[in-house]
């Protein structure tokens, strides 16, 4: 059974749009790598799920490390990894609730990061930075996702209800894509 709930939210002055779906017919626990896909677009805020079939499946609202949502340029910049990564572990977190890590930095990244050196964009001596992933708040401020308060050293987090909903659903090797 499906079912969609749409509905509007003003937080702060801003007005979201805030869809979820809920697919009933894939069960997590017979789900592989290639069972769904993460899109993570930084411009929206918004992390969405599609199944193998390219369904769109769930959206939920996400903030990352740096206002200015830039590529990641180097460690210690607090931005979020734009690029196509793969889930590479799960685990509870005594912060954040759960933690998915990605595989930040993947050999693109490293290209990306090595090409802006040679530009001279980042230091000679900066380096890529690393433990990039998806992961709840702090206990009681999910508020901070509503208010799109950028928090994160780099990664992406979600509110603790939504975090735990992924990492039930989401398997190691599951593809995850960051868009600006």
């Amino acid at each position: 059974m499906k079912w969609v709930l749409n509905w509007l939210l003003l937080i702060g002055g801003v007005l979201l749009n805030t869809s979820f779906k809920k697919h009933h017919t894939i069960n997590p626990k017979t789900a592989d790598k290639d069972t769904y896909s993460v899109y993570i677009i930084k411009s929206q805020y918004e992390l969405k799920v599609y199944d193998s079939t390219g369904e769109w499946m769930a959206s939920y609202p996400v903030v990352f490390g740096n206002k200015d949502l830039g590529d990641k340029m180097m460690q210690g910049d607090r931005k979020t990894p734009e690029g196509v990564f793969k889930i590479t572990a799960k685990r509870k977190h005594e912060k954040w609730n759960r933690f998915i890590s990605i595989d930040y930095p993947n050999q693109e990244s490293i290209n990306k990061f090595n090409q802006r050196k040679a530009e001279g964009l980042i230091p000679a001596n900066a380096k890529i930075g690393g433990e990039i992933g998806i992961h709840g708040t702090w206990p009681n401020e999910d508020y901070a996702i509503d208010q799109y308060r950028s928090w994160t050293e780099g990664c992406v987090s979600t509110k603790n209800q939504y975090i735990q909903e992924l990492f039930n659903l989401l398997p190691v090797g599951t593809r995850v894509e960051i868009r600006p």
